[in-house]
C-alpha cells in the first residue's frame, strides 16, 4: 500500500535521518507488515537497507507491504518471532511485532506474552551471535496509569500485574529488564523506545476501544454513532507516524543511545472527546457521540517527558495534532469505507 500521501510523508522523514547510516546494511524487521514496521521498511529500503521480515500476520496487514514484494532488497518470511529462526546474518534488528490494541491482546493474552517473553529473547539470541544492534519497541502502557505526568522515563510506573491489560503491560516490562540484563551480561548493543500512541496513513480501523482515532473517523465517514468509552476526558497523547518513524530511525543511528530505553512520542496531551470533536469537525459528518462504560485499568492521564530523547538525538516531534489529524483524516477519506461495529 503505497500512495501520494505516504510518498509525501517519507519523503519528510529522509530529510531528517541521515541514508548513509543505513545503507547496505542487513536489517531484520519483526511485525515489518504492522502499522509502524511497514513505515520501516519502507525507510529502509529508501535508504539502500536490505530489509527482512518476519510477521505471522495476526496482527499484520499484507496490503501494508504489498507493493515491496517482488523487490530485491526486500523479503518476508512468514513465521511466530518466538519459533523463528535463521542462519542468515543481520546488522540491526528492530522488533516490532506483537498485539498492539487492547481488544487484540485482551483476545490473546498467551500469544501476547509469549512475543514480549519468548520472542524477545529470540530476537535477543540472534542479536547476540551477530553482534547486532537491537532496538525493541517498548510502550507507554509500561506506566500503568502514571502518576507522574508527563512522564518521565525514570518513574517506576502504576501497573496492575494480573489486571486485563497484564499481558500487554507486564510482557513488555519483562521484555526491558530481559534486553537490560542481557547488555549487562553480554553487552547486547540495545535501544528501547517507549512508543506512546502513533497515528497516520496505513493504523487499522478495527477494534471496539483501540485505535480510537481511526475508529472515529471511520464512524463518522458511515454515520455511526462515535463511541466514546467513560467520560472523554482521559488523555492520550497522539504522534503522527513520520514523527515515531524519526524518532525511532534517530535512536537507531545514535551511539549515545545504546542502553537507553527512551519515550518516543508527542507531549501535546488532548482528551478522548476533544479528537471525537475534531474528527466530527474535520469529515463534516453529523454523527451522534455515544458514552460506553470505561474498561478496567484504563489510564486517566498519558502524556510522555521527551527531554531525553531530544538530549540524545536532537529530535522532538514537529507535526502538530490538527495538522496530523487533517492528515489521516484526508487518507481514510481516500479509502472505501467499512463499517465499525460499536
Amino acid at each position: 500500500m503505497m500512495d501520494n500521501i505516504i510518498s509525501q510523508d517519507f519523503d519528510k522523514i529522509k530529510s531528517t535521518v541521515k541514508p548513509e547510516a543505513f545503507a547496505g546494511k542487513k536489517v531484520l524487521v519483526t511485525g515489518g507488515a504492522g502499522f509502524i514496521g511497514s513505515w520501516l521498511c519502507d525507510v529502509l529500503l529508501g535508504f539502500g537497507s536490505e530489509v527482512t521480515v518476519v510477521d505471522d500476520l495476526s496482527t499484520g496487514r499484507m496490503k501494508n507491504i504489498d507493493h515491496l514484494m517482488g523487490t530485491s532488497k526486500f523479503k518476508l518470511i512468514k513465521s511466530d518471532v518466538c519459533r523463528f529462526k535463521t542462519e542468515d546474518k543481520f546488522e540491526v534488528i528492530l522488533h516490532m511485532a506483537g498485539h498492539a490494541s487492547p481488544d487484540e491482546y485482551q483476545q490473546h493474552p498467551i500469544e501476547t506474552l509469549q512475543t514480549s517473553a519468548l520472542g524477545t529473547e529470540n530476537m535477543a539470541e540472534l542479536a547476540r551471535k551477530n553482534d547486532a544492534l537491537l532496538l525493541f519497541a517498548s510502550t507507554s502502557e509500561v506506566y500503568g496509569d502514571a502518576e507522574i505526568v508527563p512522564t518521565p522515563e525514570s518513574y517506576w510506573g502504576k501497573v496492575n500485574p494480573i489486571g486485563p491489560r497484564s499481558c500487554y503491560d507486564e510482557g513488555k516490562r519483562f521484555a526491558e529488564a530481559l534486553l537490560m540484563a542481557y547488555g549487562k551480561q553480554y553487552g547486547l548493543n540495545v535501544r528501547v523506545p517507549r512508543i506512546f500512541n502513533s497515528y497516520g496513513p496505513r493504523l487499522r480501523e478495527d477494534g471496539l476501544y483501540g485505535r480510537a482515532m481511526s475508529r472515529f473517523i471511520l464512524q463518522a465517514q458511515t454515520n455511526q454513532p462515535i463511541t466514546i468509552y467513560g467520560d472523554g476526558k482521559q488523555t492520550r497523547s497522539f504522534c503522527y507516524i513520520t514523527d515515531t518513524v524519526t524518532g525511532l530511525m534517530l535512536l537507531v543511528q545514535s551511539r549515545e543511545a545504546k542502553g537507553e530505553v527512551v519515550n518516543v512520542g508527542n507531549s501535546q496531551e488532548k482528551t478522548i472527546l476533544e479528537l471525537a470533536t475534531k474528527i466530527k469537525e474535520l469529515t463534516k459528518f453529523k454523527s451522534s457521540v455515544t458514552f460506553h462504560p470505561l474498561p478496567k485499568d484504563d489510564p486517566k492521564r498519558r502524556c510522555p517527558d521527551t527531554n531525553k530523547l531530544e538530549k540524545l538525538v536532537g529530535w522532538k516531534p514537529n507535526v502538530s495534532f490538527e495538522w496530523g489529524l487533517n492528515r489521516t483524516v484526508e487518507w481514510f477519506s481516500q479509502k472505501k469505507p467499512s463499517t465499525v461495529t460499536a
